[in-house]
């Protein structure tokens, strides 16, 4: 098995991978109006419409409405990327911050409310984890 893609429904695709594209640095590729995948070396970010929930089953998934997931994007330095969100992100949770782990973090909300962490490993043992 091979963990893949995460996938994000909302109202509103255009807002959403239009602020994950200046988030990342990265461009979507778009399948339809309704979906658009942001590809990194490791995983997808998939962005969907709510018109597509039904083609998997009516009613099972919402948009807004996530209050246990957080989106997480391995960054080169989390300080400088923290600088270039500044006036951007309108909702930051935390500034960088060195967590117990190893990871200097930068947890945000998307303009859905989905909270997104940025970080980069700090510690020996965080670096060698992440070591590409």
């Amino acid at each position: 098995m091979n963990f893949v893609s995460i996938r994000i429904i909302t109202s509103d695709v255009a807002r959403l991978v239009e602020f994950y594209e200046r988030a990342t640095g990265g461009l979507a590729t778009w399948a339809t109006e309704d979906f658009a995948e942001l590809k990194t070396v490791g995983a997808t970010l998939a962005i969907a419409g709510t018109r597509t929930v039904p083609l998997f089953a009516p009613g099972s998934a919402r948009p807004a409405d996530n209050h246990s997931v957080i989106i997480e994007f391995l960054v080169d330095d989390v300080d400088r990327v923290h600088q270039n969100l500044t006036g951007f992100v309108t909702d930051f949770v935390n500034e960088p911050a060195t967590m117990p782990w190893g990871n200097r973090s930068l947890l945000f909300r998307d303009p859905d409310g989905n909270l997104v962490n940025f970080f980069t490993p700090v510690t020996p043992a965080a670096i060698a984890k992440f070591a590409r």
